[in-house]
């Protein structure tokens, strides 16, 4: 049975030990802060790769032939295409996605987690044959690492269309008008909190237990637990906890901090618990297993930073994996820390708590795998 008195002692017995070393409560606690200051005094908000913009195109029509259909011309010139087949650039910035008209338009980008959008009105090819003038409305984050490039862009299809392939006198008939989806939103360091947050719970717990399995095992220290009452389950039970404690009290820093420093914008509510608890403890039992499962530190090492460092910079800690290439994106799909790092997103910015429900489910399940593989293979002798 599970004691949770046995737990508790040697969770008191690590704690104490953790908080000895000045290193681990470093780059536990100090690091991630140093990282929000860093990034959100000088990120310059460059950003490179196709981004994905939700697009809406209200204009259904009816139309006499497909050459007086505008918006469909309008939409392709959007993707890089010119109305004539052509491509506009080999570096086409965007690319559309399409949304059916008939959604509320923002409340589908708050539901997919997304600042940047685009709505071509009703009527738009039939104003724009008629001369009349007309609007794109473009929803974006105006200081994000995207919305600039978005909203660029469509201001230079706008400009093709009226000199082009309307009006040689160079009369305006297209213009764009400018909001977005939440008006408090507006600052790097919103979407750059959830990110280093996600970074924190990954690098803390997966480091540690990497180095303390592997070199448990190499001083016969887990041998020496072996002969006490205390099982395997409430070894990795007890440094999961400490593990919850430590994720907490660096939330509440990186939350003062950008807050205090930088103004910024986040939601607090009861849907972070499930990522401050599952989180860590995916990512302590993930590094004891590495840790168990090889020969000796320094290939546990290897293989913990093989493990960890492409879910640092791949996973949307720092950069959004909107600007990343479509293979990037895909591999990102795949890794832990994304759930977290998007289901942190979809509660402190987005409010988006359908999103973040699914997080959840992934994220719960994959922690469950990863606890029950670490204390099946976890083994206080060696064979």
């Amino acid at each position: 049975m599970v004691s949770a008195k046995r737990i508790a002692s040697d969770f008191r017995v690590f704690s104490r030990g953790y908080l000895r070393n000045k290193f681990g409560l470093f780059f536990g606690l100090v690091f991630p802060v140093i990282l929000i200051v860093i990034f959100g005094a000088i990120f310059s908000g460059n950003s490179s790769g196709t981004i994905a913009v939700y697009t809406q195109n209200q204009d259904t029509g009816p139309f006499l032939s497909p050459q007086m259909d505008i918006a469909a011309q309008f939409v392709k010139a959007l993707n890089g295409t010119a109305p004539d087949g052509t491509r506009i650039s080999d570096t086409w910035p965007i690319r559309v996605e399409l949304v059916d008209s008939s959604e509320n338009f923002t409340k589908y980008l708050a539901d997919h987690s997304s600042s940047d959008g685009i709505i071509i009105p009703a009527n738009f090819s039939a104003n724009y044959l008629a001369g009349k003038a007309d609007s794109v409305t473009v929803y974006g984050n105006p200081t994000s690492s995207t919305s600039g490039i978005v909203s660029g862009t469509v201001n230079g299809v706008i400009n093709l269309f009226n000199l082009k392939y309307y009006n040689s006198n160079a009369i305006p008939i297209i213009s764009i008008t400018s909001t977005t989806v939440n008006t408090e939103q507006t600052q790097y360091v919103d979407f750059l909190i959830p990110g280093l947050i996600g970074f924190s719970i990954l690098v803390s717990p997966m480091f540690s237990l990497v180095n303390i399995s592997s070199e448990y095992k190499k001083t016969k220290l887990f041998k020496q637990l072996s002969l006490t009452p205390l099982t395997k389950m409430e070894w990795l039970a007890s440094k999961v906890l400490w593990y919850i404690v430590l994720t907490a009290v660096s939330f509440l820093l990186m939350v003062v901090v950008g807050v205090l420093l930088f103004d910024a914008h986040v939601t607090l509510t009861v849907w972070l618990i499930p990522f401050l608890l599952l989180g860590p403890t995916l990512f302590a039992s993930l590094g004891m297993l590495v840790g168990t499962i090889t020969k000796n530190p320094e290939t546990a090492g290897v293989i913990g930073n093989i493990v960890t460092f492409p879910m640092m910079f791949l996973a949307g800690t720092f950069f959004p994996i909107s600007i990343m290439p479509h293979y990037l994106q895909n591999i990102a799909h795949v890794l832990p820390l994304y759930y977290v790092v998007e289901g942190l997103n979809n509660v402190m910015v987005y409010a988006n708590y359908t999103g973040a429900l699914i997080d959840i489910a992934v994220v719960g399940i994959i922690t469950v795998v990863i606890f029950a593989a670490a204390v099946k293979l976890f083994k206080w002798r060696e064979d």
